[in-house]
């Protein structure tokens, strides 16, 4: 079974009930992690819980751009791109997926090439959570601020690593 979602703009990032925003500083250039972002292959390398990722529309990828995202077993995520901005910022929504957990959900990834050679990355994730994601309250808070912040965590011992 498929939820929907609907779509929204950056406006969201400001208006959603539940708002996260983890900032890390990366040791690499703002386009070499645009890169890893566009590169489905990576992200299951460094974001904790992600098994596969696969763009569902043609290269390049830009504005309207599509992929599914398999986080578990039993969920899936469809996300259209609303913003890709090379180097700089990416930004999508869900459209759907195959759990009852948000009527709206949206990402916002940004770098801000800090020095020569560094990154700063902001990761900002806005929901409109379901009414079972409502009810657990500071448990959902808690668990979705964990996994947010751990995908930066990650994403930076993966850029780490890679040089």
């Amino acid at each position: 079974m498929r939820f929907a979602c609907h779509s929204v703009d950056a406006s969201f990032f400001d208006a959603a009930p539940m708002r996260f925003r983890n900032i890390v500083d990366l040791d690499t250039t703002p386009a070499e992690v645009f890169a890893i972002f566009d590169d489905a292959s990576s992200w299951p390398k460094w974001f904790a819980g992600m098994h596969k990722v696969a763009w569902t529309s043609g290269e390049p990828h830009g504005v309207s751009a599509t992929r599914t995202v398999w986080m578990a077993p039993l969920l899936t995520l469809d996300e259209r791109f609303f913003r890709w901005e090379p180097g700089r910022r990416i930004s999508f929504f869900l459209t759907g997926h195959s759990q009852p957990l948000a009527h709206a959900l949206a990402e916002d990834y940004l770098l801000e090439e800090t020095a020569p050679g560094k990154t700063r990355f902001t990761y900002t994730v806005a929901m409109e959570p379901r009414l079972l994601v409502r009810m657990a309250g500071p448990v959902s808070r808690a668990y979705f601020g964990s996994m947010f912040r751990n995908a930066c965590q990650g994403l930076q011992r993966y850029v780490t690593n890679a040089h």
